[in-house]
């Protein structure tokens, strides 16, 4: 028999659940690549990945609803004119760079039933990348969703955790611990702001960040979720990949660890892209785990290594109800990441 996902009530006594990314959505959120200043000989290339992307999430037949925030009515023009025939809403936001994952709200299922959006606190991924406008992102997808937004004083990103539905939360203590965004907060505060805000019970929490991550070790490229109690990570390509002790040490904590219910996790290892380079020639933070999970699909990063197709078969095998498919994504890597940083998911509520 399946249990009923678990609800936390928060300090006002209201209940609250985060829904899992693979429960039906209403729509995606994303914003459109404009900044050349930010993606440089990248952008056109980028563009292309993105309407690829686009092309399979808002498909017309099966795909979801896109909502899209662009910077001016130039750039809605432009995408207009690439997203043609695509279900698409536009919104003229302002935003600085396309990582709504990060700069987005966190959707909620709220006490009365409702969809609510939460606002962590953005710094700009510790200091590192403080663009005009990312901080008023989160308010301003809530008020163009029609949601109420709730403020927690938890300087995170929306990348920084994955959850399971049923309040098990993942996250690594080198990003959401780290000085440059909560120096006064400790493991127990933490957990209960995410107690209380996102109606998470349980904190599984990692330590690791891949070679080249200005993130400081977002989990969505390090575990992630794939059903309640099953987890997937990454392997070593090769015994010369950059990441991997890392890789090797977050697979070993993820098999000592227990979610909400008191289930060891299931762990299903891909192999990891192996060394993907920049343009300066280090090591990218490619990694596979940055996938977004669609209500038809579920849409992997590929970046042309040789094990770009078993790590798309394995992904797919995790889900029985919709297929995987692989996705170009080595020009969006330029900017530091891939699919699932420039989604937002918001949950549709049961007879939407």
């Amino acid at each position: 028999m399946t249990k009923s996902p678990s609800r936390r009530k928060d300090a006002a006594g209201s209940t609250r659940r985060c829904p899992a990314e693979w429960e039906p959505h209403r729509a995606t959120w994303m914003a459109w690549p404009t900044d050349e200043r930010l993606w440089g000989d990248h952008l056109e290339a980028a563009r292309q990945e993105y309407v690829a992307f686009c092309r399979i999430l808002a498909r017309s037949s099966q795909g979801e609803p896109l909502e899209l925030l662009v910077p001016s009515r130039h750039a809605r023009a432009v995408a207009e004119e690439r997203l043609a025939g695509l279900a698409v809403r536009y919104h003229e936001i302002p935003f600085g760079d396309v990582w709504v994952r990060d700069t987005g709200p966190v959707f909620v299922v709220g006490g009365r039933g409702r969809i609510e959006a939460v606002r962590f606190q953005f710094n700009g991924w510790g200091g590192k990348y403080c663009f005009p406008g990312d901080d008023r992102v989160a308010a301003s997808i809530a008020a163009a969703a029609g949601c109420p937004l709730r403020e927690t004083p938890l300087i995170c990103e929306g990348g920084a955790i994955d959850v399971d539905g049923e309040g098990t939360c993942l996250t690594t203590t080198n990003c959401v611990l780290n000085r440059n965004r909560n120096p006064a907060l400790d493991r127990a505060r933490v957990e209960a702001l995410l107690a209380e805000f996102l109606g998470v019970e349980k904190v599984v929490w990692l330590t690791g960040c891949l070679a080249g991550d200005h993130t400081d070790g977002h989990v969505d490229t390090l575990a992630r979720f794939v059903r309640p109690g099953t987890v997937v990570c990454m392997r070593p390509a090769t015994d010369s990949d950059p990441n991997r002790e890392v890789l090797r040490a977050v697979a070993r904590q993820l098999r000592a660890a227990r979610d909400g219910r008191g289930r060891r996790l299931e762990v299903v290892e891909v192999p990891s892209p192996g060394l993907v380079e920049t343009d300066e020639g280090g090591p990218a933070p490619a990694s596979y785990l940055n996938f977004y999970i669609a209500d038809h699909v579920v849409l992997v990063p590929v970046y042309g290594t040789p094990y770009d197709d078993e790590a798309v078969t394995a992904i797919g095998a995790c889900f029985e109800d919709r297929p995987a498919v692989g996705v170009p994504s080595l020009h969006v890597l330029s900017g530091g990441g891939a699919w699932h940083c420039v989604t937002r998911q918001e949950p549709r509520l049961p007879g939407e």
